[in-house]
């Protein structure tokens, strides 16, 4: 909601505007939203609520190439350790090739 000011009489009012509800009369729209809620266990409005934010933040980070680039490393990060891995440098205790 946004909300503008008023004043009658002296007298502070702020004055919310409400807007009108989203209306989707795309029946395959409506269908992958109901399935979306389905998965997610949220309401319809909340899931949309979520994917619209999901995507905003994908494009408007998409502009910012650190954004990218942290983006990416959080993916890596999600990458586990392999056991069997080899690392042909030795480490020291502070986190640096020896």
């Amino acid at each position: 909601m946004t909300g503008s000011q008023a004043y009658i009489d002296d007298v502070d009012f702020n004055i919310a505007v409400i807007a009108m509800p989203l209306q989707i009369a795309n029946p395959a729209v409506v269908g992958k939203v109901e399935r979306l809620a389905r998965v997610t266990g949220l309401s319809k409005t909340a899931a949309v609520e979520r994917a619209v934010d999901q995507l905003l933040r994908e494009l408007e980070g998409a502009a910012e190439p650190a954004a990218c680039m942290r983006a990416l490393l959080a993916q890596l990060d999600r990458i586990p350790d392999r056991a069997d891995a080899f690392d042909p440098l030795p480490w020291g205790e502070a986190g640096l090739p020896e």
